[in-house]
């Protein structure tokens, strides 16, 4: 009997060292098998955290590379609070080292979450400083920060970073080309959750590419400058100016106002200080919109320059309503009725015109429809379809009411007048390049369509330049220059009485020069000015100021230039020796005997020009600035005694295929 209880009693035992090990098998098993991933990413976590490292953003440089914004090294402070020994004691120590108050360092120190930020892009100094701490828990990884060299300057276009990347202006639209691809990194921690010094970065991450803007730094400052002075002297509520070269479509600057620094975005007393109105605030163009109506009549053969329309005395009833002009007018030209803003004028050129002709043109030219620059928030505008218009519609749109514009779709219109007929699309972006400097993309001009005929646009051109020179924008003249533009004064809607208030509205001038081959269209706008209050006075004086600057930058010669003579006299002193040409006769060994040869100069700057002449002995006549585009004599020609070498230059590229073929 003991024997075999005995046994009974091993066998039990036994069998429950089998069960017991079955099931530590069996846990074993689900432990490491069926669970590991779970398990092993907590232990990793438990004692390593993965860290994202920011890339280096890419530049944004103007036309010529100049730096609109930039990064610079910096490193952003994290904690990881079940790491921290003493909550109350490291904040009071890191508080005055990172500019953060106590209250919020400690909130965050004894947060239920494994991982908080506690400051963001600290300098190399500030950083520097944290690390000196050595308090556990706390962690420094790399992370770039962006600046703005330039503070103010183009913000709008250039817009911000935020930390989770682009959030205004080409830092949003092209946050993808400028962030790079951000890395990993591992940082382990002890026992004791201690950082340990090294960390194992597991990816690296790649630079941004740069972006390169059509903008040109000098033309925004120029811009920036008279529009920041206008604005302050008018108290407008908002002020802007829009440059762009016509014949590729380049936005060279765009200056708005109120604004705001990039470097430090949230000291605004509001978000519509960020808002670029250029293309997100539309508004009723006024008279301006009068070059449209123009523009289609020309070139539907409504009206030619020289038809006659009588002015009613300065009132006209359509509808039961009766529309005035600024000033009583009897008979005038159709060139006079848009050189003195005739709304008399300009109603019955829309009757004659209708309302589908009228339509078409006005979406050809681009209104009602985003222009594709590619900045955020682009508004379309309004413009609505003929059958959905009053009786009262059309004299209306004639006068630039019942339609809504942006600025930039009003310079484009422009440009393409100022063309040729020929209306581009707005570019902003001309390449993008990346780290080593080498343009990966390039955004050649494009060509939207042809919007009138060249002798339309011509016609037109010629009388936007009496509007200049006899009209309403006198104020917009530029001594030297020839200038063609328009003035405007709409009237804003009351929201009280819905009808149009009789108060300053949106005061502009629109208009391009030198006018014969135009080098820049410009708006200048002046939303609800205190002291001023028409376009003429407001806004035409500011399109002079930025206009002389900018054609004296681009190096465009006034057209009253006189021809500059230099002359070379004969002398022992000459440097260089005389031309000797290769002849079968030696009997003039000095080959004073010989004449010289006229050199081609055609496409050749003035310095090289003059170098090649010098040799020679010859007087020299120099009319414009850039590079030679015509010479007499013609090249080839036989050089003789005392003769006189006649150059005309100029910087144009227009100007120099019309002068390829001397006369």
């Amino acid at each position: 009997m003991r024997v075999t209880g005995l046994r009974t009693r091993v066998l039990l035992l036994a069998a429950a060292l089998v069960v017991a090990f079955g099931g530590v098998t069996a846990r074993l098993g689900q432990l490491q098998i069926v669970r590991y991933r779970e398990l092993s990413g907590l232990a990793e976590r438990q004692y390593s955290r993965s860290v994202a490292l920011q890339a280096q953003r890419g530049p944004i440089v103007d036309r010529n590379g100049a730096p609109l914004a930039a990064s610079s090294p910096a490193e952003s402070l994290f904690a990881q609070p079940r790491a921290v020994g003493d909550p109350v004691r490291v904040a009071v120590r890191l508080a005055p080292i990172v500019k953060v108050a106590e209250e919020e360092l400690h909130a965050a120190l004894v947060s239920e979450r494994p991982f908080v930020w506690l400051k963001r892009r600290l300098p190399p100094a500030v950083a520097a400083s944290v690390r000196e701490l050595r308090e556990p828990g706390l962690s420094l990884v790399p992370e770039p920060l962006r600046l703005y060299p330039n503070r103010e300057l183009a913000a709008h276009i250039v817009g911000f970073e935020g930390t989770d990347g682009g959030l205004e202006g080409i830092e949003r639209a092209w946050n993808d080309t400028l962030a790079g691809t951000p890395g990993k990194a591992v940082v382990g921690r002890d026992a004791l959750g201690r950082e340990i010094e090294m960390q194992r970065v597991l990816q690296t991450p790649a630079a941004g590419q740069g972006v390169m803007l059509t903008l040109d730094a000098h033309i925004q400052y120029v811009a920036e400058r008279e529009i920041d002075a206008a604005f302050r002297r008018t108290s407008a509520r908002a002020a802007m100016a829009v440059v762009m070269e016509p014949r590729t479509g380049d936005v060279l600057a765009v200056a708005i106002r109120p604004t705001f620094n990039p470097n430090t975005f949230l000291d605004v007393p509001s978000r519509d200080y960020w808002r670029n109105r250029a293309v997100t605030d539309p508004f009723e163009p006024g008279s301006t919109f009068k070059v449209i109506l123009a523009a289609a009549a020309l070139e539907e053969g409504v009206v030619r320059p020289d038809d006659r329309f009588f002015g009613e005395n300065g009132a006209i009833t359509i509808a039961r309503t009766t529309i005035h002009d600024w000033k009583k007018y009897g008979w005038l030209t159709f060139s006079e009725v848009l050189q003195n803003s005739s709304n008399v004028g300009s109603i019955k050129v829309g009757l004659a015109l209708g309302a589908e002709r009228y339509y078409r043109y006005m979406t050809a030219f681009g209104f009602g429809r985003p222009t594709g620059l590619g900045l955020p928030g682009e508004s379309r505008g309004q413009l609505r379809e003929p059958p959905r218009w009053s009786t009262l519609s059309l004299p209306t749109l004639s006068l630039g009411q019942e339609v809504s514009v942006t600025a930039l779709q009003m310079v484009t219109a422009f440009s393409a007048v100022a063309n040729g007929g020929t209306m581009m699309r707005p570019r902003l972006v001309k390449s993008v390049f990346n780290a080593q400097g080498r343009e990966t993309r390039r955004f050649e001009p494009e060509a939207v369509r042809q919007v009138i005929a060249p002798e339309t646009a011509r016609t037109l051109t010629r009388i936007l330049i009496s509007v200049v020179e006899a009209g309403t924008g006198h104020n917009a003249a530029i001594p030297g220059y020839a200038v063609a533009g328009k003035t405007g004064t709409a009237q804003k809607l009351d929201p009280a009485t819905h009808r149009y208030s009789r108060a300053p509205g949106v005061l502009s001038f629109v208009g391009f020069a030198p006018a014969d081959d135009p080098r820049f269209v410009m708006l200048v706008m002046l939303d609800e000015p205190k002291n001023e209050k028409w376009g003429s006075e407001a806004a035409a004086p500011i399109f002079s100021a930025i206009g002389r600057e900018v054609l004296r930058y681009l190096d465009v010669p006034p057209q009253d230039t006189p021809p500059l003579q230099i002359v070379s006299g004969p002398g022992p002193e000459r440097v260089a020796p005389r031309v000797r040409l290769v002849s079968s006769s030696d009997s003039d060994p000095e080959g004073d005997g010989v004449a010289a040869i006229m050199p081609d100069l055609r496409g050749r700057p003035l310095r090289q020009a003059l170098s090649m002449l010098a040799p020679l002995g010859v007087r020299v006549e120099v009319s414009g600035h850039g590079s030679v585009v015509k010479q007499t004599p013609l090249p080839g020609s036989a050089l003789a005694p005392g003769v006189t070498a006649r150059l005309v230059l100029t910087p144009s590229s227009r100007a120099l295929q019309r002068g390829e073929a001397n006369p």
